[in-house]
């Protein structure tokens, strides 16, 4: 792992939505940095916060109804949340590369992918468009997609789904980020063809070093690449851990359950798989005290009155969590 400064450091990044209801407190101080050639899993079920906290770095977010009310993301000397639209718009889909969960609803239905693949290499890179047609058919090649010449006149509807989830990273990739932000790019897709994404994922990573924030809920994808995990849960980083470390050693009850919602696929099946009882918590009301403490079988009375802030609890190991698994004591 490399050991200079990281290319991004966000520090409290809360973000809210205003409704017809009062506010939905979505983010809730989310603090994180990312390494050069790092790549991050980001992890919990849905409703956590995830894809806010990353579209927010990013101001992809409609506002309103969204506000980002606080926090800073550092990028390259700047603070991403300072800069007005014509400003982020530079480092967008250029410095900073994100693929969208919904590739249908992302690509646009009434233009061509090689008009779709030319434009940011185009704009950011001031390619003509000649280069840029010709470094669109490299990049459908580096994704798997064959005959890419060919169907760089091709519309999405033409292409599968699987296909279009490659078109996306192409159109992510164009102009070499510095960094990748991937919000579940394989959710709607079958286990096949989300293995070839991850395969691709996995290469092109090694091949060009870039530095990845992979968004899923997927803990069996994030067990296969990630090199460090962020465990959220009601707007907050609850637990963050190196990969083999979490799955090894989770000291968050929420991470703890969520391992064992998982199938163990070695030996034979002893026990039932475990849920995670009751719901997530209504966002409605900002968390002043512990998010999961309704849901948690280790519930303090402390628990209940304050919120835990993530400390450190081994090398590399934060948690915020008034439970001690090793001590059974709260900390």
């Amino acid at each position: 792992m490399s050991t200079q400064s990281p290319i991004l450091q966000v520090e409290n990044i809360a973000t809210r939505f205003r409704t017809q209801d009062g506010f939905v407190h979505a983010v809730n101080g989310i603090s994180f940095d990312l390494k050069k050639g790092e790549l991050l899993g980001v992890v919990g079920e849905s409703g956590s916060g995830k894809s806010v906290t990353m579209m927010s770095l990013l101001k992809l977010l409609p506002m309103p109804p969204a506000e980002i009310v606080s926090g800073t993301a550092k990028f390259e000397d700047q603070d991403l949340i300072q800069l007005n639209t014509n400003q982020l718009r530079k480092i967008r889909g250029g410095k900073i590369g994100f693929i969208f969960q919904d590739p249908m609803t992302s690509l646009n239905p009434v233009l061509t992918i090689g008009y779709q693949l030319a434009e940011p290499m185009r704009e950011h890179l001031g390619m003509s468009r000649r280069k840029a047609r010709k470094r669109s058919a490299e990049l459908l090649e580096l994704v798997g997609i064959p005959l890419a010449e060919s169907r760089l006149n091709d519309y999405p509807h033409q292409f599968s789904g699987g296909m279009r989830q490659r078109v996306m990273i192409a159109i992510a990739l164009a102009c070499d980020p510095k960094v990748l932000i991937a919000d579940e790019p394989t959710t709607a897709l079958d286990v096949t063809i989300q293995a070839q994404i991850l395969d691709i994922v996995k290469r092109l990573r090694k091949e060009l070093g870039m530095a990845i924030i992979w968004i899923t809920h997927d803990l069996g994808v994030v067990a296969g690449l990630a090199d460090r995990v962020a465990v959220m849960y009601g707007g907050f980083i609850v637990e963050e851990a190196p990969v083999e470390e979490l799955f090894a050693n989770p000291k968050h009850p929420y991470t703890q359950g969520l391992l064992k919602t998982l199938p163990n696929l070695e030996g034979e099946r002893s026990e039932r798989l475990e849920t995670i009882i009751g719901q997530p918590p209504d966002l409605y009301n900002k968390p002043e005290s512990c998010p999961f403490a309704p849901r948690c079988t280790q519930t303090l009375e402390r628990c209940r009155k304050e919120n835990p802030s993530l400390i450190n609890r081994g090398k590399n190991h934060k948690v915020a969590c008034w439970w001690n698994p090793e001590s059974g004591v709260k900390v």
